[in-house]
């Protein structure tokens, strides 16, 4: 596998020196052409180098790092955010589906995305995926979610999912224009990226709903039945819980 060509981006030196090092010392693939202390300085060199990967502090003086987006037509290359935001930020990435390490660096995380970056052959949506990650990170408000859905990212606002069903290791996201999408993510992996969010509940090992679309549910059968006729299952454990939520 040929190596990828790097370009480093933060605006404090010992930053730039400890990656560069975790890069020549664990990750081999990669061959690191220069660094920059700005964002400025960075899209010069990218237009110069032409890189297949940007390793990106996200804050930094006069412009943050996914301001990127304002600078390209075309984002022909790997982005992986480096940063020390809090945990409200780490969901924004994660809402985005943008790779990202925290400092300190883990090296076993870092070789994770390194590996994720060889793999990525997928660019369509990288602008579109920085736009969502500076909104929410403005906004403080998750209204949309990146998902990969047989290989190509797809941006779904979360007032279209009416559901999340688990199926084995995967998910199907089921959403009001009747789409189905199916994502290598489990269902824990939602409901902890949806925790703040009232309107998400899970109601079954298999299920997470957004309460907005319930039609009625069976106390009987304990089934739950939602617009577009996706019918869930209730647990027997989480029926009392529901049934609070469901007449709040």
């Amino acid at each position: 596998m040929k190596k990828l060509r790097a370009i480093l981006v933060d605006d404090e030196e010992s930053a730039r020196d400890v990656l560069r090092n975790l890069l020549q010392r664990f990750c081999p693939e990669i061959e690191v052409i220069t660094a920059c202390v700005d964002l400025t300085e960075a899209i010069d060199a990218i237009k110069e180098h032409q890189p297949d990967i940007v390793f990106l502090d996200i804050e930094m003086p006069n412009y943050a790092g996914y301001e990127i987006v304002h600078f390209f037509d075309t984002i022909d290359f790997q982005i992986i955010f480096v940063t020390a935001y809090d945990q409200y930020a780490i969901r924004a990435f994660e809402i985005a589906a943008i790779d990202y390490l925290l400092k300190p660096i883990d090296i076993d995380r870092l070789k994770e995305a390194v590996a994720k970056a060889q793999e990525q052959v997928n660019l369509n949506q990288v602008a579109a995926q920085l736009n969502l990650l500076k909104n929410t990170l403005h906004t403080k408000e998750f209204k949309s979610i990146v998902i990969l859905d047989k290989g190509y990212s797809q941006i779904i606002e979360l007032d279209q999912i009416v559901a999340i069903e688990a199926q084995e290791a995967y998910c199907q996201i089921h959403t009001l224009d009747e789409k189905k999408y199916t994502v290598s993510k489990n269902l824990k992996y939602y409901e902890s990226l949806f925790a703040d969010i009232p309107r998400f509940f899970r109601v079954h090992k298999s299920w997470l709903i957004n309460k907005d679309y319930i039609i009625n549910y069976s106390k009987t059968e304990l089934i739950i039945h939602l617009e577009n006729e996706v019918t869930a299952k209730l647990s027997k454990y989480k029926k009392t819980d529901f049934e609070k939520e469901f007449t709040s």
